[in-house]
């Protein structure tokens, strides 16, 4: 398959896919914003994708969460094949989830680079959670516990996962320290 080629500012690139992992008000979607804004990719967020689903009227008690990553799949394979790098930002704490990426990025014939996001100081993280406001009507914000919980479930990489180029980024520190880590990262 010959790779579509990205044009900016004059000089051509190949696109890439970045999948954000990190547990909920950890700072992904910050860094997702600013990283993408640089790149000039695309951001698919797999949150809005679920309030959506639920707005439509599917019930909570379905996989909706399942089922928002499955259309961010499909966003973000449609941009990739039109040649656009794009930005994932999803939690990705489980095996399966990670996956998807590595096997999108091959299907669509492009690097893959994973931005995994932490915050080392618990209280910043619960700070940001609670002072967190996203107009995402139908889509109930986690709890502090809730985040606890998804430590707890957060898997680690190990096995394919952990042969995927990967950076772990700790919000404690400046978010322009992070960005350009990540800038620098990704585009290696």
């Amino acid at each position: 398959m010959t790779q579509p080629v990205e044009r900016q500012f004059g000089e051509i690139r190949i696109p890439m896919l970045v999948a954000m992992a990190g547990l909920p008000a950890a700072g992904k979607s910050t860094i997702a914003e600013v990283v993408s804004a640089r790149l000039g990719a695309t951001i698919v967020s797999v949150d809005p994708i679920e309030s959506s689903i639920l707005r439509a009227g599917i019930d909570a008690n379905q996989p909706t969460g399942l089922a928002a990553y499955l259309v961010a799949e499909t966003l973000a394979e449609q941009v990739l094949m039109s040649g656009r790098s794009v930005v994932v930002d999803a939690v990705n704490a489980v095996e399966p989830a990670r996956l998807q990426w590595r096997d999108l990025s091959r299907r669509a014939d492009v690097p893959l680079r994973v931005i995994e996001v932490e915050c080392s100081d618990p209280e910043l993280h619960r700070q940001r959670l609670e002072k967190r406001e996203r107009n995402m009507p139908h889509f109930e914000e986690p709890s502090w516990r809730a985040v606890e919980q998804s430590l707890e479930d957060y898997q680690p990489w190990k096995g394919e996962c952990a042969e995927m180029p990967r950076i772990t980024l700790d919000t404690v520190n400046p978010l322009g320290q992070n960005v350009e880590a990540a800038v620098g990262f990704v585009t290696l």
